[in-house]
């Protein structure tokens, strides 16, 4: 680990908090005490965050939180840095820690699949299907091989895009998502709704990836922090296309023009030439996002 670079650690638990607005409040003065930098959702269903920081702060953190015993087993998932993930350190009340807006009994989420047992499935070739629980502009840049994603701008949007997976109801299924929030609640509700056969991928595409690397994933991983997508693969391929001129890539960013904000994909040449702007209408917008430089640390 470089002495400039950072470490980016994103972790969960479904679990009962008692006074979830003291929790949070004495969270975010602790993390600030600390100089992290990151956000997290705190609710009475549990913890949902990702924080950023020099590699002994992000450990003094991690060993605070698992001192108490709610969460004395959560698990962290790690990834180096060179630049800032985060502006700003934000702990915030939320009546969920991921938004799916529908009542799911957490006691009928699926068993576990490590990322060991998956690459053991996926390398015997059996008969299973990965499914992705993320937004669709998140698989686009990345997702793992041959597996079945939903058209969903949201995750709120899954109940009334579940028509799109009822083929594979008596198939055996395995959920992902980037760290296994989403994928965990979505497991309890496909079982909920007839789906008989459904596992869920321990820690996500994060855990899958530091273990097996250019293996069953493809393209990049999306973020939701100032990186955007992050590669996941030592050698690592585009698998979708610019907007603008048809060529691979993976770079994904935000319209400019601030009455879009849209995300899409261009290459290095088109952003430049076309002004960060997703089409000719965003280009000649008016109103533009400023583009701020991040200077990093010493």
């Amino acid at each position: 680990m470089k002495d400039t670079q950072k470490l980016v650690v994103s972790f969960y638990k479904y679990v009962k908090i008692n006074d979830s607005l003291e929790f949070q409040q004495q969270h975010l003065e602790f993390c600030k005490e600390l100089g992290l930098k990151g956000r997290i959702m705190v609710g009475e269903e549990g913890i949902n965050g990702c924080v950023c920081g020099p590699k002994d702060i992000v450990e003094e953190y991690k060993k605070n939180l698992r001192s108490n015993p709610l969460f004395s087993d959560i698990d962290f998932k790690e990834q180096l840095v060179d630049k800032p993930a985060y502006r700003k350190m934000f702990v915030r009340l939320r009546k969920e820690i991921v938004n799916f807006g529908f009542d799911v009994d957490l006691k009928n989420t699926a068993s576990y699949m490590t990322p060991k047992e998956l690459k053991e499935s996926l390398d015997k070739k059996e008969d299973i299907v990965l499914v992705d629980m993320r937004n669709d502009y998140e698989a686009k840049i990345g997702k793992f091989r041959n597996a079945r994603t939903v058209s969903m701008c949201t995750f709120r949007e899954l109940p009334e895009k579940l028509n799109e997976i009822e083929d594979i109801k008596d198939k055996k299924i395995v959920t992902y998502c980037t760290g296994g929030v989403r994928c965990e609640k979505a497991s309890a509700f496909l079982k909920e709704h007839g789906f008989s056969n459904v596992s869920q991928l321990k820690g996500g595409i994060l855990s899958f990836c530091n273990e097996f690397p250019d293996t069953y994933w493809e393209g990049k991983c999306f973020v939701f922090d100032d990186r955007l997508a992050v590669p996941m693969n030592k050698n690592h391929e585009p698998i979708d296309n610019c907007v603008w001129c048809g060529v691979k890539s993976d770079e994904i960013m935000n319209c400019h023009n601030l009455d879009c904000d849209k995300l899409f994909i261009s290459c290095d040449g088109c952003k430049e030439k076309h002004n960060t702007s997703c089409c000719e209408g965003c280009r000649v917008a008016p109103k533009r996002r400023k583009v701020c430089v991040l200077i990093q640390d010493s």
